[in-house]
């Protein structure tokens, strides 16, 4: 009785990132937004000892990946707020993951926001972290509303 379900947010980094975006592509009807830091969204891309670890090769495992990447299921974005934000210089989760991502986004006519660290890698740290978490709490005020 005291969760407003009109009014649900999820954050997340990395595999957070990952969740996050899932949830928005899979439960748009629940969460009215999310923001998404460092998001893995195809597995292909992800480190081999992670990815591989618990789903295999993508040879041995190619329904797996193609479930599991959230690029095939842009279409479930519906009337919520995705940002993502992404370090340039990330490592760990490259940007071609988030890249790919905005480009699916815009082939199927969905509206996704972007924010870009150009001078970090995975984590946004020192200075530029008091951004990030002013960021992420703006655009929860910005879209989360009665």
């Amino acid at each position: 009785g005291y969760v407003d379900m009109e009014r649900i947010g999820v954050h997340g980094w990395s595999y957070g990132g990952f969740m996050t975006t899932s949830l928005m592509v899979n439960h748009s009807d629940i969460f009215k937004v999310g923001v998404a830091g460092g998001p893995v969204i195809d597995w292909k891309y992800y480190e081999v000892m992670y990815g591989e670890r618990y789903m295999d090769t993508p040879d041995e495992n190619p329904e797996g990946y193609k479930e599991a990447n959230l690029v095939n299921h842009v279409d479930g974005l519906e009337d919520s707020r995705l940002l993502i934000i992404q370090g340039y210089q990330d490592a760990t989760v490259v940007p071609q993951h988030c890249l790919s991502f905005i480009e699916a986004s815009i082939k199927a006519g969905k509206q996704v926001d972007f924010f870009l660290y150009p001078n970090h890698e995975h984590n946004v740290g020192g200075h530029d972290r008091m951004h990030l978490y002013q960021k992420v709490e703006q655009y929860f005020k910005d879209f989360v509303k009665n």
